[in-house]
């Protein structure tokens, strides 16, 4: 999902197999993606998965690292999000987001070879995007809360 000029794509690492089953991004029920988006404010209201498109109207994007579905991301060879990350690149050079938010810290780092890479804003572009490094918004990944995944997201809103 995915045009020129968005101020921002959101790049997930790959779909889920209920994502893959609808055909919406971040479409499981414990993904916390569509309540942090909403929360940060980057959205007037909650989007269900399947109103994903309404996100190019306000400059957002989705996209995924890799293509292939899987149950876990852990399933993901490191090959993969390599060839996925270069990809990537060659697909935001295409189209220009202002930013590449990334979700998902660990996959970052395979795809793109920065093992010190942290949540936040980056140092380095990815085809000529600035990088912003935000939790992976999964129901699997236990770690980051809704208020705190929401406030990540709503820093990257502000620096917008």
């Amino acid at each position: 999902m995915i045009r020129p000029g968005l101020d921002v794509l959101f790049c997930g690492i790959n779909p889920g197999l209920v994502s893959e089953a609808t055909g919406h991004h971040f479409a499981r029920p414990g993904n916390r993606f569509w309540p942090a988006l909403h929360l940060s404010g980057f959205t007037p209201r909650q989007f269900a998965p399947a109103e994903q498109e309404e996100l190019l109207a306000l400059g957002l994007g989705i996209t995924n690292v890799v293509a292939r579905p899987s149950a876990k991301a852990d399933e993901l060879t490191i090959d993969e999000l390599k060839t996925g990350g270069a990809e990537l690149a060659e697909k935001v050079e295409r189209y220009s987001p202002k930013v590449l938010a990334v979700l998902g810290v660990t996959v970052y780092r395979a795809a793109f070879g920065r093992k010190k890479a942290q949540v936040g804003p980056q140092d380095e572009t990815v085809g000529g995007a600035r990088v912003w490094l935000l939790p992976n918004p999964s129901g699997l990944n236990a770690h980051w809360q809704l208020p705190a995944l929401a406030e990540e997201f709503a820093r990257l809103k502000a620096s917008l």
